[in-house]
């Protein structure tokens, strides 16, 4: 038995791209930083998705710049079925706290609410979410309500690569990654008060889970969107139909940290470039930051190409070029070179004067 276990073991270091098996239907590894996939399968199958499909509802309602109002609810309520908040017709409650009931407690009524109150009416809400999903990249996704429910529509259709997208997307807004990690929430409306846990159970069985969101119906199955944050690098996971989702996630989150991680490969401030010497008496410099996720291989592979233009006249701040950053023969990044004088000539005594009483008038 040691005997195996040790041949084990050492397989597993000479394959250590090796994907541990899961019962995913469809599944993405995702860097939420650059888009890059790591891993996938049937990533691009369209299926429904159900109630992950409400990170759109979430992320158009924190973009509608009315989170603090106060929403009266309404009789739209009444058109919801399956998991809900259980708000009331007259209920006063902030819009924020429909978020927060939409995305701990996947609240269907909450939803409509949502959907009816930032764009009047649900169906304009729904146009709302198919019009961000193309500006955003989610080319294989039609979205036809604002909870995912697809017993009385054909529901919300979509891909674990389109859902990736969306959540990379989400993740970039700081009251969304507020909301999706907290772990429990309480409300007090002139009605009720409510304390709600979040169904991600993620946040708790992976300590460097950061948010997400579980879905299910009968059609769709189970579905989970989850997100991860080690280091300096931040990973996305989806998964559609997958009976064992919660301990896929962790599994997939431990393999991939452990082989990928994100590196510095451009740094705002001077850059050398070797054997350039027509602006020797000027810095060459950056404005941009360029990181990147890579394994242990492949950092080995990154290559700066500097292509430099010799212009006749120049002065400080003049962009004089470019630098691209290649891996093997692939162009991930570009930017600008720029040119700046070290030591700047100080003006005289009397151009001091002068500008002086040119600033009085």
């Amino acid at each position: 038995m040691k005997k195996i276990i040790v041949l084990m073991s050492l397989l597993f270091l000479f394959f250590p791209y090796h994907v541990k098996a899961i019962s995913a239907e469809c599944v993405i590894v995702m860097d939420q930083d650059s888009g890059r996939v790591l891993y996938e399968h049937n990533s691009d199958r369209i299926r429904s998705v159900a109630s992950i499909s409400k990170i759109m509802t979430g992320i158009l309602a924190i973009e509608s710049g009315k989170l603090n109002e106060v929403v009266t609810v309404d009789e739209v309520i009444k058109d919801a079925y399956g998991s809900g908040i259980y708000i009331k017709v007259g209920e006063q409650i902030k819009l924020k706290d429909l978020v927060y009931g939409l995305m701990l407690r996947s609240g269907n009524d909450a939803a409509l609410m949502i959907a009816k109150y930032v764009a009047g009416s649900v169906s304009d809400f729904v146009s709302l979410m198919n019009q961000k999903a193309a500006e955003i990249g989610m080319n294989k996704t039609t979205f036809n309500n604002p909870s995912g429910l697809d017993e009385e529509d054909a529901g919300n259709l979509s891909t674990a690569y389109d859902m990736a997208i969306l959540t990379s997307y989400a993740m970039k807004n700081d009251i969304y990654r507020e909301i999706t990690s907290t772990k429990k929430h309480t409300v007090k409306t002139n009605m009720n008060t409510y304390s709600w846990t979040n169904k991600n159970k993620m946040l708790s069985i992976y300590p460097y889970v950061t948010g997400g969101k579980t879905g299910y119906t009968d059609n769709a199955k189970r579905t989970l969107v989850s997100t991860a944050t080690k280091d300096d690098t931040n990973l996305v996971i989806v998964t559609l139909n997958d009976g064992n989702d919660f301990l896929d996630h962790k599994a997939l989150y431990m393999q991939y940290f452990n082989i990928y991680k994100t590196y510095d490969i451009l740094v705002p401030g001077n850059i050398d470039i070797l054997n350039e010497t027509y602006y020797r008496n000027y810095d060459i410099y950056i404005k941009d930051e360029f990181k990147y996720i890579l394994d242990d291989k492949e950092k080995d592979n990154i290559l700066l190409k500097f292509e430099i233009k010799k212009l006749k006249n120049y002065k400080d701040g003049d962009a004089i070029g470019k630098v691209h950053v290649f891996l093997e023969k692939e162009e991930l990044f570009t930017t600008d070179l720029y040119i700046k004088n070290p030591n700047p000539t100080k003006p005289g005594l009397l151009k001091i004067i002068i500008d002086w009483f040119k600033n009085l008038w």
